[in-house]
């Protein structure tokens, strides 16, 4: 009787399960960047190259697969031409990775110097403004109710959507991470009338936009150019620059304000 020689199938080790993973990972960013994009039309067109050649070769089509060899030893050098903005994005997601903590402290760092400058340059033209930068607890409703962006935070587009009769002026900058999220966002307005008579229409949103929230918002004061930051209910007014940077870190790393830098809403404190 025959004996059937069943195939060898190979032992799947810790090491073949960590390179089958990464590459799995690296195609998925790959195919993330080429979704929507012209260059996916491209990618399309020589994966049918590559599937012909395939069906050459089962077929022994010798003159079909000899030029399809042929062009092989320049495809190296013509992906390379036709996928360099895909590739450059592709390292990007790469290096934005938080190796270990490390990358994401550098990138919410980033993304504190850029409003801290931003918010100088609108102090010096005297620009309102709001942001909000968001934290654990998602914003996705307010999100919604303004112009979608999800463009990286920058100095240049702040200042942009915040000029002075532009379209997206009206309403607040959402930020998540380092992206910005939405602008010209509708938030809640506070409403008790402790404090409602004191503050304009901005504060009063910064305020209403941390009631149930972990978001903290800065505005800025178009008439006297000052700078509000609001959070947990609180409004802390008339802060500097430092003041400032100091908070924003502290939101974005996590840390927790001290007793002394969260007191109490004034309008809690003022009822019986």
């Amino acid at each position: 009787m025959p004996q059937i020689v069943l195939p060898v199938i190979p032992k799947l080790t810790l090491t073949a399960v960590i390179d089958i993973l990464a590459v799995a990972v690296l195609l998925y960013q790959f195919i993330l960047m080429l979704r929507g994009r012209r260059a996916m039309h491209v990618f399309g067109g020589l994966l049918a190259l590559v599937i012909l050649y395939l069906i050459a070769v089962a077929l022994h089509l010798n003159l079909l697969r000899s030029s399809l060899a042929a062009l092989a030893p320049y495809t190296a050098i013509a992906l390379i031409v036709m996928f360099q903005a895909e590739i450059r994005g592709l390292l990007t997601r790469v290096g934005r990775i938080r190796w270990l903590g490390l990358g994401g402290q550098l990138e919410r760092r980033e993304v504190v110097d850029e409003i801290v400058l931003a918010v100088q340059q609108m102090i010096e033209d005297k620009t309102g403004a709001l942001i909000v930068v968001e934290r654990e607890i998602g914003l996705r409703t307010f999100i919604e109710s303004g112009v979608a962006l999800d463009a990286v935070v920058s100095r240049d587009l702040l200042c942009s959507i915040f000029h002075h009769g532009g379209q997206l002026h009206d309403g607040a900058v959402i930020i998540q991470g380092d992206r910005i999220a939405a602008a010209a966002c509708f938030l809640p307005l506070h409403t008790h009338p402790v404090t409602i008579r004191k503050i304009g229409t901005r504060h009063r949103a910064a305020i209403g936009v941390t009631e149930g929230t972990d978001a903290l918002a800065v505005v800025l004061s178009e008439e006297r150019g000052h700078i509000s930051i609001a959070w947990r209910e609180d409004l802390e007014q008339d802060v500097n620059i430092d003041r400032l940077r100091e908070r924003l870190i502290q939101h974005a790393t996590g840390q927790p304000a001290r007793p002394d830098q969260a007191p109490e809403p004034e309008w809690r404190r003022a009822q019986p």
